[in-house]
């Protein structure tokens, strides 16, 4: 048999974790037995308790979980708190728990720990409920006993064939002492199980970042290296699957108005319907206009619009927008936009992905703005802001959501934006704001740098804002260096001078 069909020929049981079935290619191998390996914290509880509850909720199928060191009455009360009511399950016949936790008198001699008895209460439980699926949490607080590696990898063994005998998809949770570095805590856990999953809790830039890493799976294919997950109260663990954004989205040549007439003139005929617009400038030239002109021209076209703030309150959104014109606030009352905001510190950028596609999920705007993304970026390290963002750029393209958005400049007369190049090259049309110091005074200039899919304006033009909106107006002439913040006047023989 080739290997193709030795691969088709194992099944999948799907997990119940939001995301974690895309990484693994369908779920976790039926039949098998997978380790779970994290430090203290990691979230192996939760994610065991979860692939329990996913089998009952997706197909009624019973599972058991042995716990360790935890008192039944203790997990009860703490999953409670992700809303899972485990004693209704208990009763429902649904899932059953055995308790292997120690009492606090309890001692037992090095040498003399055995297994015989502990697995006959296992399998009793799982035959009388039928599980299909099992969970001991955890494997360390069962070997503790143990003094030697080898007596470790021989009781692993025997569970592991006792429970391959009854059928079940069982899941075994240790503790590793280090986030990188050894696997397991005794180093030969990983050689017995069919599958390891490690989860990592890892500190970055004074912020927790969550992983997953599917070290190996036996016989079926599933994809390689770290993905970010998050753990919420409301939710348990949601696996966040970068590898899984495909370049398939339909692409439209329907264009759709930006808000700003003259800016549609500018781009041939307005913004492409999926598209997604970067604006980019220093504090204070015009990027909040645009982003609100943006959804101003989508609500008078009918279109239900979400803006997502990073920076501001409600309020001063409805405010800010009043002032130039544009009642955000009663459309908002009316239900046809929708303006949430958070400070980017609240929580983990992960989190903020999480929360912010639910809100996309359940409004379902046609436009989208992120204001701005240059905030959330201070509380992630680059590789964390670039997998966010390509992640939520990813979803609304796929929902044909038109999006823009802002990004601050790190000085006031302009340079290179650090969010600038780390999403660049996902996004499709990029809006360039600058400060223009000519002629004794601080002028605005506007350029489009680029526009995937059709031609557009090159020129660099001055515009101005007022209680009315922005207004642009006519190209610099004979001042070069705007982009870069250091614009000087040119002759008609190429000579210049600095700080016209």
């Amino acid at each position: 048999m080739n290997q193709t069909s030795n691969t088709a020929a194992v099944g999948k049981a799907p997990t119940g974790i939001p995301g974690l079935d895309s990484v693994a290619r369908g779920g976790l191998p039926l039949g098998r037995t997978t380790m779970i390996s994290g430090t203290a914290g990691s979230g192996k509880t939760i994610f065991g308790a979860q692939f329990l509850l996913g089998g009952i909720e997706a197909g009624n199928e019973p599972g058991v979980l042995v716990t360790c060191e935890e008192r039944p009455v203790d997990l009860r009360q703490n999953l409670a708190g992700f809303g899972w009511n485990v004693a209704d399950l208990e009763a429902r016949g649904l899932l059953g728990i055995v308790d292997l936790s120690p009492e606090p008198t309890e001692q037992m001699t090095a040498g003399t720990f055995d297994l015989e008895g502990l697995l006959t209460r296992i399998t009793a439980m799982v035959r009388r409920l039928g599980a299909t699926r099992l969970v001991i949490d955890s494997l360390g607080a069962m070997f503790s006993q143990f003094r030697e590696s080898g007596l470790v990898r021989w009781e692993l063994f025997r569970i592991a064939a006792a429970l391959r005998e009854e059928g079940v998809t069982t899941l075994l949770t240790v503790e590793r002492d280090a986030e990188y570095g050894e696997v397991s805590r005794y180093g030969v856990e990983e050689f017995v199980t069919d599958n390891v999953i490690v989860l990592r809790n890892v500190l970055e830039w004074e912020n927790r970042r969550r992983t997953v890493e599917i070290l190996k799976m036996r016989g079926v294919e599933h994809q390689k290296g770290e993905f970010p997950f998050t753990i919420r109260p409301q939710d348990g663990i949601t696996v966040i699957p970068l590898a899984s954004a495909r370049l398939t989205q339909q692409s439209s040549d329907t264009r759709a108005t930006s808000g700003n007439s003259r800016l549609d003139e500018m781009c041939s005929g307005g913004f492409f319907r999926d598209s997604v617009v970067l604006v980019s400038g220093a504090t204070g030239t015009g990027k909040t206009l645009m982003a609100n002109e943006f959804i101003a021209g989508g609500l008078r076209a009918g279109e239900r619009c979400l803006f997502f703030g990073f920076e501001e309150s409600q309020e001063q959104i409805f405010r800010n927008a009043r002032g130039w014109g544009i009642d955000l606030e009663t459309k908002a009352n009316e239900g046809l936009s929708h303006v949430t905001c958070a400070y980017p510190e609240t929580m983990g950028l992960e989190d903020h992905l999480v929360a912010m596609k639910e809100h996309i999920e359940a409004f379902r705007p046609e436009r989208l703005v992120v204001d701005s993304v240059s905030a959330l970026e201070r509380v992630a390290t680059p590789r964390a802001f670039r997998e966010f963002i390509i992640a939520l750029s990813a979803f609304i393209k796929e929902r044909r959501i038109m999006g823009l958005y802002t990004a601050a400049t790190p000085t006031l007369m302009g340079g290179s934006s650090v969010t600038e190049a780390h999403i660049s090259t996902m996004t499709d049309t990029i809006i360039l704001l600058r400060y223009v110091e000519a002629d004794s005074a601080v002028h605005r200039a506007l350029t489009i740098l680029k526009m995937r899919g059709c031609a557009h304006d090159k020129d660099i033009r001055r515009f101005t804002v007022d209680g009315s909106g922005m207004h642009i107006g006519d190209p610099f002439r004979g001042v070069e260096g705007i982009l870069e913040g250091r614009p000087v006047h040119v002759t008609t023989g190429g000579e210049g001078e600095a700080n016209p």
